[in-house]
């Protein structure tokens, strides 16, 4: 009994899905077949169409399981301890200069090499 439900749930979570993606497919297609129409006006339509197909998919299992993981990501995200600007313009200038003196390295090496190859090849 319990394996029935679950089987006309997940066909139904299915149908939802694929209906959501039928939408948006369909709002992008009106997107572009109105192209004569006002671009604010087929934004507005492409949020208000997107905005439905979001609605339909959160009725799902999976779009529920969407939802709180963005929600549980959004909380992990505040409890990091972001670095402040001084620390930031500090590790980009520090990233920098070893980038360039690494450059500089491997174009020093590069023409001793090839310095080299030409004194013993003779060219």
């Amino acid at each position: 009994m319990v394996a029935k439900a679950d089987t006309q749930s997940d066909s139904s979570d299915k149908l939802k899905l694929y209906l959501a993606a039928a939408i948006s497919i369909a709002g992008l297609v009106g997107f572009y077949v109105l192209s004569d129409q006002s671009l604010l006006f087929r934004i507005i339509g492409l949020l208000v169409v997107f905005g439905v197909a979001m609605f339909i998919a959160y009725q799902t299992v999976r779009g529920k399981q969407t939802v709180e993981f963005f929600k549980d990501a959004r909380t992990e995200v505040r409890k990091v301890v972001w670095p402040t600007r001084a620390e930031t313009v500090q590790t980009t200038i520090t990233v920098f200069i070893i980038v360039f003196l690494i450059g500089v390295f491997l174009w020093l090496l590069d023409m001793l090499l090839s310095s080299l190859f030409q004194m013993i090849t003779g060219i």
